[in-house]
């Protein structure tokens, strides 16, 4: 039996979420919005089972960081933490974006 983990979503990560699929509606229409949202959530609920198969988010593993990992759904990185049966979604960023960047003005809010 897959083991099952519980998915917890972040505040930030949902308003991740919602600034993308509005950039996505305003340039590209509602319809194309409406498709990478429904992707990304559907991504997002693969991970109630075996979340480990994901990577550890390669800049913080370079100075570290091991308990960060990502689930790539192009060009969206999702970034997580699993603790014990639970998956915290912890944000939605646009992976054409430079992290380090997004991190820093994120934390300077």
């Amino acid at each position: 039996m897959p083991e099952s983990y519980r998915i917890r979503w972040a505040p930030v990560a949902f308003r991740d979420l919602d600034e993308i699929i509005d950039y996505i509606a305003a340039q590209d229409g509602p319809d194309v919005a409406a498709g990478i949202y429904e992707k990304i959530k559907a991504r997002i609920r693969t991970l109630s089972s075996h979340p480990g198969r994901c990577r550890v988010v390669p800049e913080l593993k370079s100075v570290g960081v091991t308990e960060y990992r990502e689930l790539i759904v192009s060009p969206y990185r999702v970034f997580f933490r699993i603790d014990d049966r639970e998956v915290g979604i912890l944000g939605v960023l646009d992976g054409r974006r430079d992290l380090e960047e997004t991190l820093v003005r994120r934390a300077l809010r």
